[in-house]
């Protein structure tokens, strides 16, 4: 933001704030749904999205005219089971293309949609369905062995879901089948305008996504369009990107960055957007030969694969301008990784769930600037750093606020847990603390529950786990005080790479080969086989701590 937008805002109503994000253009009228159906008519056969099928070695392509019309075919679908303005539909698939007409779908007949990663099982299930009420969960018969269709249709009985949809394969007695309700019926030809009315507003709730859950049960975040296009708009327009974005995505579609910063991105400015239903770094390759990527988006772990694959097996990847990534901190050899290998610039991202992207390192900065910052605030959003023991006062280090136009509406059917994280002027406290980087913008240091201090400096966890997870003899790491404590020893715990693991000594002397402070050294080290992780791959340390704190 413009300093005078900075100050118009702090001292502004919320109802003051809403209108200056209407006059500003990062909440509008128009509706993602819009989008499609202008691209549909403008550039009907331009290809809007690639989702390549790893086991059954095929890539499926919809241009806009088709994606347009099966948006109406499921609109129809939907409409037949019953949805009604307003109901939940969750959807719990991989990286598919049937998910992409699934969103719009329920944006056009004013369903909400609840989107829940494959690998969410049982009891993460069983909440988040009894949360949001689903009326409908759209699942596959089994992923990585687990047999989703057969569990959702087990807990129906305690839930208030009425209809079990199973994609590409048998469900359980009385389900209904995808290709045979959603995809061969011609449902759009039936419509005869019982879409009018029903398609979502733009400051209406349509989305929820849920959190990482580190502690407990998941949040739901709650999002309208506009929340949504906030954001959107300040990642597209830091990238200048326009009609000729051909993106890459590596992260889930039911994750904010898949979901935001890739479909509806895509669909928004007109573009492409390619993505895969597993990991395999090299099939990634070719989506970003064949479709002639123009960005690359992924986590440092991902790009790093990719790098390497790269190098094994080259392929023409000469049309990337943009390595995009977030999650965890960069470090200068990623960059010069990826510079190297792609010859493309490395940009890095900063968000959470009840914003998106809210930080990111420009194109103004320098080539080497994401591996010492995460940028400093899209447009829309204003950020500010408080003294973790007293939040009315400023500090260059500390603990981390946000405020601005991509703002989510709450936890659903959670909003005292939302509100009680904001203060009387509306900043949300994220739960992060940063330092600042010198140029307006932040580098986060960790999770402020797990602040460690020596000689009253917060110790940066994410980039020496980070760091430590580049050591040739580690897969990851993770950093914990053993009892929680600020004054706590430094545990590291790491996946040991092949069969002879690090020794402290080798992890110790592998940071101060990185110019890390001596006081910032483990000072214990654990070597497991596997770290404990929520649905969204975050490290549970509360578990670590439970396991370790004796």
């Amino acid at each position: 933001m413009t300093p005078t937008t900075t100050a118009l805002l702090a001292t502004a109503s919320a109802a003051d704030r809403m209108a200056e994000y209407r006059r500003r253009g990062w909440w509008r009228d128009e509706t993602f749904l819009d989008d499609l159906r202008r691209q549909a008519r403008e550039q009907p056969r331009k290809l809007a999205i690639a989702g390549r099928r790893l086991d059954e070695a095929r890539t499926d392509t919809l241009d806009y005219a088709e994606l347009s019309r099966l948006t109406d075919r499921f609109a129809g679908a939907l409409l037949e089971l019953g949805v009604e303005r307003g109901d939940v539909v969750a959807v719990q698939l991989p990286n598919r293309w049937e998910m992409v007409p699934l969103m719009f779908a329920c944006m056009a007949t004013g369903a909400v949609i609840c989107p829940i990663a494959p690998v969410c099982q049982e009891e993460e299930l069983r909440h988040r369905l009894a949360l949001t009420e689903a009326r409908v969960c759209v699942t596959v018969p089994e992923w990585d062995g687990y047999p989703l269709a057969e569990t959702v249709g087990a807990l129906r009985s305690e839930l208030p879901l009425e209809h079990l949809v199973v994609v590409g394969g048998h469900g359980p007695e009385g389900a209904v089948d995808f290709h045979d309700h959603f995809v061969t019926p011609h449902w759009e030809k039936q419509l005869m305008g019982d879409l009018e009315g029903r398609q979502l507003r733009p400051d209406e709730p349509f989305v929820v996504l849920f959190t990482s859950g580190t502690t407990g049960f998941s949040k739901g975040v709650v999002h309208s369009q506009n929340t949504v296009h906030s954001g959107v708009r300040g990642y597209v327009d830091t990238f200048l990107l326009h009609d000729d974005l051909v993106a890459a995505v590596t992260t889930p579609l039911v994750h904010y960055s898949g979901f935001g910063q890739g479909v509806l991105a895509g669909v928004m400015l007109g573009g492409t957007i390619a993505f895969q239903d597993g990991q395999d770094y090299g099939g990634l390759l070719d989506l970003v030969e064949r479709y002639g990527a123009t960005l690359l988006y992924g986590p440092p772990p991902t790009l790093s694969g990719i790098a390497a694959a790269q190098q094994a097996d080259p392929h023409d990847v000469s049309s990337l301008r943009h390595t995009v990534t977030g999650a965890a901190p960069v470090l200068q050899e990623l960059v010069d990784e990826l510079r190297e290998t792609f010859g493309a610039r490395t940009y890095s991202v900063w968000g959470m769930s009840e914003f998106g992207p809210v930080t990111i390192s420009r194109l103004d900065y320098n080539q080497d600037w994401a591996a010492h910052s995460h940028g400093r605030p899209i447009d829309s959003m204003e950020i500010r750093i408080d003294l973790c023991h007293d939040p009315s006062k400023r500090a260059s280090v500390g603990r981390l606020r946000a405020r601005g136009a991509s703002q989510a509406l709450g936890y659903y059917k959670q909003q005292d847990a939302f509100d009680s994280e904001l203060t009387a002027d509306g900043w949300f406290d994220t739960g992060d603390v940063a330092r600042e980087d010198g140029r307006g913008g932040i580098r986060i240091l960790g999770r402020a529950k797990d602040t460690i201090l020596r000689d009253g400096i917060v110790v940066p966890m994410a980039e020496l786990e980070a760091i430590i997870s580049r050591h040739p003899k580690v897969t990851e790491a993770a950093l914990v005080g053993p009892t929680g404590h600020v004054d706590d020893p430094i545990l590291a715990v790491a996946v040991p790479r092949g069969n002879v693991p690090p020794t402290l000594d080798e992890i110790r002397e592998h940071l101060r080969a990185h110019r890390q402070d001596a006081r910032f050294l483990p000072e214990r080290l654990e070597v497991v086989d596997a770290l404990p992780k929520t649905l969204t791959g975050k490290v549970r340390k509360v578990e670590l701590r439970q396991r370790y704190g004796a």
